[in-house]
């Protein structure tokens, strides 16, 4: 299996609009691996995509994906599913009569099938482009797994209720793919030592580098998101053979280079973690 990040950033991506602090304006004069759009990952092999951000027409182009088999949903906010149109784009035929156009399968774990009917219009959406045969929508149970191309796909909720991670199983490999909300998460044990395990870096609480607190303590945020210190210890606990760190978000004030200091540091102290940044391709 073959991973490659088309977008790391988080609910805010790097430039943001309208900012001039030195993480976006860096952003903006170096482009990549400095700039992150929005999470989103591809699994070559499968050839399975991880949510959809408003920039996935412009990730699929750069990364040369003209084809995607299938795509999975983590969970239904708007930074993973906005970018939904992506399937008129890739699938549409809009020159031949009657038209000939592809279909890739939308895989809808339990929760989120549900909360697609509820949430954004997703659910409408996808009725219309199955309708005219862009997508085919398959609901999944929570015990149910997926298999492609002789990958195994397991999604399963994490504490948050609402999302969906995902396993892949390989030939021996084991990927374990988290794509955002770990707070409060205990990973389970069938995930412990896998290969590689994806996860969303968390906020930064407390600098990294300086370790001076960024967010108060009293900010209600830090009730329902997982902090880049609890990421920490849900690595050590799960103990996976390589980790990546993405969900990047901009409000963290942290450059590529900074986390490259980061992790560093972190590899001193006896936990190896790298931080993905757009098209960063690593082989399970």
């Amino acid at each position: 299996m073959r991973v490659e990040f088309l977008g790391t950033g988080g609910a805010l991506t790097i430039p943001r609009p309208g900012c001039s602090c030195r993480i976006c304006a860096q952003a903006r004069e170096r482009g990549v691996p400095y700039s992150r759009t929005g999470p989103s990952v591809f699994v070559h092999g499968p050839d399975v995509l991880i949510d959809t951000p408003e920039e996935s027409k412009f990730q699929l182009d750069r990364a040369g994906i003209g084809r995607v088999e299938a795509c999975f949903y983590s969970h239904w906010h708007p930074d993973h599913v906005m970018g939904r149109r992506v399937w008129e784009a890739l699938n549409g035929d809009f020159v031949h009569w009657p038209p000939r156009h592809r279909r890739t399968r939308i895989y809808l774990p339990q929760q989120v099938a549900e909360d697609f009917r509820s949430y954004l219009g997703s659910w409408a959406h996808f009725e219309y482009m199955a309708s005219v045969g862009l997508v085919e929508i398959v609901e999944l149970r929570d015990d149910q797994t997926v298999e492609r191309n002789g990958v195994r796909i397991t999604p399963f909720r994490v504490a948050q209720r609402y999302v969906y991670a995902f396993l892949f199983e390989h030939g021996g490999k084991r990927l374990l793919i988290a794509p955002d909300e770990l707070y409060q998460w205990q990973p389970p044990d069938f995930v412990h030592g896998v290969d590689v395990a994806i996860l969303p870096m968390g906020l930064a609480e407390f600098d990294p580098l300086s370790g001076e607190r960024r967010i108060p303590a009293e900010h209600p945020v830090l009730r329902s998101e997982a902090t880049f210190r609890q990421t920490q210890e849900m690595l050590r606990r799960m103990r996976p053979k390589r980790a990546i760190l993405t969900h990047i978000e901009e409000i963290d004030g942290l450059s590529h280079d900074d986390l490259q200091e980061v992790g560093a540091r972190l590899a001193a102290d006896g936990l190896a973690v790298s931080f993905a940044y757009d098209t960063m391709v690593v082989d399970v």
